[in-house]
């Protein structure tokens, strides 16, 4: 597990550390797609006249590796402990709300992403929600009446493995909804987020990227594994047979519901290392970015001595 951090931190309030803040935006930006009714750069991979896919982007690109696993991997030790020290901080001053949100196919690394990079933050204040199908209550009620239940509280952050994101893919794919009520579902999507930043949440959206080998690599691994074959469904060979599909329902989902207010960062995830190191990184950036404060103490504290 890592330890926790004792050098410096990775953005330090000085104008070195808004310098780097900076330089880190632009290179996130570099993996976001286009953004829903705003104009700008195209992200990497863009080509001119032809609609934005995941297709161009690299699932196995590292743009935040240093070229070293073992320094990534240190790294990745590095930012767990600055966000413990960010989190804690967070929860105290309680003027921000914060949900990560990690999105991406079977065998992409959700998992993972919350044991690495989380690894050091406090129970209090921290919670992953998985999201399965639908169960019936939540299936008598809209499609985001789930979701908004576990939306996080003033300082508290909230990681969601899967997400109300599933409703416009899955269904899409399955044939169950139609182009008019997927583009309706984006427009609420994108209004319920719109929502949450105004009310004070803070929404980083993560769209792991494999390709489609080293997805049959990790699915051959559960197999060969016997202790592993809880996470392997024999469903899950059928819903590969379909993975242009799934591409395609994942293209337009981040190209319609990437916004000024919830961007989404697709992130290179053949690399489990650089996955974390990326993700961890651009968590810490935002965090950071907050100028986050510990609350004004009572005034009469001042003059207690404990007897």
């Amino acid at each position: 597990m890592p330890s926790k951090r004792t050098d410096p931190p990775l953005f330090p309030d000085t104008a070195a550390g808004k310098a780097d803040l900076k330089n880190l935006a632009k290179l996130l930006a570099r993996w976001q797609p286009p953004q829903t009714g705003m104009d700008g750069q195209p992200p990497l991979g863009k080509k001119a006249g032809k609609p934005w896919t995941l297709a161009d982007l690299d699932p196995a690109a590292k743009p935040f590796s240093s070229g070293d696993k073992q320094n990534d991997k240190a790294l990745v030790e590095m930012l767990a402990g600055e966000l413990d020290e960010l989190q804690n901080l967070f929860y105290a001053d309680k003027r921000f709300k914060l949900l990560v949100v990690l999105q991406g196919t079977d065998t992409s690394g959700k998992d993972g992403t919350i044991r690495s990079v989380f690894a050091l933050t406090s129970a209090l204040g921290v919670r992953a929600v998985g999201w399965k199908a639908p169960n019936e209550e939540e299936r008598a009620h809209d499609y985001l009446w789930r979701i908004h239940r576990q939306v996080p509280a003033a300082g508290e952050i909230v990681i969601f493995n899967r997400s109300h994101y599933e409703d416009v893919v899955v269904p899409v794919v399955k044939g169950w909804i139609d182009e008019d009520e997927t583009q309706q579902r984006f427009a609420h999507l994108n209004d319920f987020e719109r929502m949450l930043s105004e009310t004070g949440t803070v929404v980083l959206k993560f769209f792991l990227h494999v390709s489609k080998e080293e997805q049959r690599e990790r699915l051959q691994a559960r197999l060969d594994d016997p202790t592993k074959h809880w996470k392997f469904a024999v469903g899950d060979l059928d819903e590969r047979k379909r993975w242009d599909e799934y591409q395609a329902a994942y293209s337009a989902m981040i190209a319609a519901t990437g916004t000024a207010w919830a961007p989404w960062t697709v992130v290179p995830a053949d690399s489990k290392t650089h996955r974390n190191l990326m993700i961890a990184t651009a968590v810490a950036g935002s965090l950071r970015k907050l100028k986050l404060r510990y609350p004004a103490g009572d005034p009469a504290l001042a003059n207690i001595t404990v007897p």
